[in-house]
């Protein structure tokens, strides 16, 4: 319900809200002033504070939850984020983007295990950032050979610097590792020198890198210029 009121005329309103300068405004819950903002505002600023107003209880807080432990996590601060995150999943133990925020800072924290319970309470379905990159990074963990026999891929393209085969192995470890930027760097090569190489086996695998990455990841964004670059030369 809006109401308006003429301060000249109701003065004992002006004082108990204490109105300092016209317009003041202000949205009223249950007979309690719970917001508002003074002076003149443009039209996205007035739309933006309605529709705050008209989410449902707890749901503004909980993405300002989500916001903070965004924040922390982008800038490494891996306890902040994840007690954040958790304090999310206590307001909705479904949300998606709690559940793929924290299932991401275990899984730069180490974890990976736990990340991957964290990433299974999600639907198999469900479409979030965090999540698929998530499950992306875990996917080539699954698949990749461990990094410390990797070795032998190292001293195979010592000698032969187009062993396709070899870079894609060492790629391979190297995502599963986490090492993401490596990864690409490799992939990227045997694009280069031989894009249709094993039915382009190393096009699709750096995908893969990018979304475990991160889309918004230097490496995603580095990663997809030069891609271009390289496919439409």
């Amino acid at each position: 319900k809006l109401v308006k009121i003429d301060v000249d005329r109701n003065p004992g309103f002006a004082g108990q809200l204490r109105v300092q300068s016209i317009p003041t405004v202000y949205a009223f819950v249950n007979g309690q002033p719970v917001d508002g903002f003074m002076g003149a505002k443009p039209e996205s600023e007035v739309k933006a504070f309605v529709d705050r107003l008209a989410k449902p209880p707890g749901e503004a807080e909980l993405e300002e939850i989500l916001a903070m432990a965004k924040e922390s996590l982008e800038l490494g601060d891996l306890g902040g984020a994840a007690q954040a995150f958790a304090e999310a999943l206590q307001l909705a133990p479904d949300n998606v983007k709690a559940l793929g925020g924290l299932a991401r800072v275990y899984l730069s924290g180490g974890d990976a295990e736990r990340a991957r319970e964290i990433a299974d309470m999600a639907p198999a379905d469900a479409k979030d950032p965090d999540l698929e990159s998530v499950r992306a990074a875990l996917a080539l963990a699954d698949s990749a050979p461990p990094l410390e026999e990797a070795a032998p891929f190292e001293a195979r393209l010592a000698k032969d610097d187009n062993d396709h085969e070899a870079r894609f192995e060492l790629a391979k470890a190297l995502a599963g590792a986490g090492r993401f930027e490596e990864a690409a760097d490799h992939l990227l090569t045997i694009v280069a020198r031989d894009r249709a190489w094993n039915d382009e086996a190393a096009r699709k695998q750096l995908l893969t890198v990018f979304e475990a990455a991160g889309p918004m990841s230097d490496v995603a964004k580095q990663g997809r210029r030069r891609l271009s670059s390289i496919l439409f030369s």
